[in-house]
């Protein structure tokens, strides 16, 4: 799954641990899927569209 987190990430200045630690996730986690080895499930997709304060879909999409 494609996923713009580090963007989103860049642009509020949060390093992968703040993200992490807000979202009761560890950073390896946050990391895998800015590298998209790993995809959230939609329960932990929803809290990261949620901190972000926008809809799932302006972070994650399923276009190759």
């Amino acid at each position: 799954m494609k996923n713009k987190l580090k963007v989103f990430r860049a642009m509020q200045d949060i390093t992968q641990d703040d993200l992490a630690s807000s979202l009761g996730v560890t950073r390896q986690t946050i990391l895998s899927i800015e590298k998209e080895k790993y995809d959230p499930s939609l329960k932990l997709a929803f809290k990261i569209a949620k901190y972000f304060n926008v809809n799932i879909e302006e972070i994650f999409s399923d276009e190759d």
